[in-house]
């Protein structure tokens, strides 16, 4: 039994009712949010078999639940790909973030209560954390996770649904267009907008979402292209 598979048998042991499918489908989803899955990487079942020790059989069930997703195309006898949004396609993802992200936004002054406050709280300190210590690729997850965690609190299981989809393909957008010349302050506009929903203060807590994600779309540079990375490459901390 290779160490791959060790890990993906203490991974289902600790996540209790986790199965391989899962496990595959959250490293995938991760890479995707790191923005270390560059858009148009090419999914080969044969290579992420090995990478995780296991069948192809259960790598075309996590692929198949990505493509649900949207941020994976399976091309029939051609195989999968990551998603490559263009730029119409980042125009509609992002009007779609902001639809969801004010009912997201709404609920969660509404139904937050302190503790979950906090769980926002030490989600914003863990990415800028990260942030400060270099680790942009940890940084970059823990600012998508923040939204889910925002859709989770909001408790309505289709728009976390939606979120999930969204989050990851802005991922894919942002890693595509992104001009690269540039700093990183999420978690200054994430702090902000946590203030605002403590207080129960939905119109301040809608205008900082929809300001943040404007400040998302002004540093989209739809001109440049990432180009794809080795999956071993990607995956190389599975085996650590």
């Amino acid at each position: 039994m290779n160490q791959l598979s060790e890990i993906k048998k203490i991974d289902i042991k600790k996540g209790g009712k986790k199965t391989q499918d899962d496990i595959v489908y959250e490293h995938i989803f991760d890479a995707i949010l790191e923005q270390r899955l560059a858009p148009g990487t090419k999914l080969n079942e044969e290579s992420l078999g090995d990478i995780f020790g296991v069948s192809r059989t259960i790598i075309r069930r996590a692929l198949s639940r990505l493509s649900y997703e949207q941020v994976v195309v399976i091309r029939p006898n051609r195989g999968a790909v990551v998603a490559s949004p263009s730029n119409e396609d980042t125009r509609r993802i992002l009007f779609a973030r902001r639809v969801v992200e004010k009912a997201v936004t709404e609920l969660v002054c509404e139904e937050a209560d302190k503790a979950q406050i906090e769980q926002l709280k030490k989600s914003v300190r863990d990415e800028q954390t990260c942030f400060e210590k270099g680790d942009r690729a940890a940084g970059i997850r823990l600012s998508g996770e923040f939204h889910l965690l925002l859709a989770e609190i909001a408790n309505n299981p289709p728009l976390l649904s939606f979120q999930r989809s969204l989050v990851s393909l802005s991922s894919l957008a942002i890693a595509q267009y992104e001009n690269h010349a540039r700093s990183h302050c999420s978690y200054d506009e994430h702090f902000e907008l946590i203030e605002a929903l403590a207080n129960g203060d939905k119109p301040l807590a809608t205008k900082l979402m929809m300001h943040h994600l404007d400040h998302i779309e002004e540093k989209l540079n739809l001109d440049d292209h990432a180009a794809p990375s080795d999956l071993k490459a990607i995956f190389s901390n599975v085996c650590k």
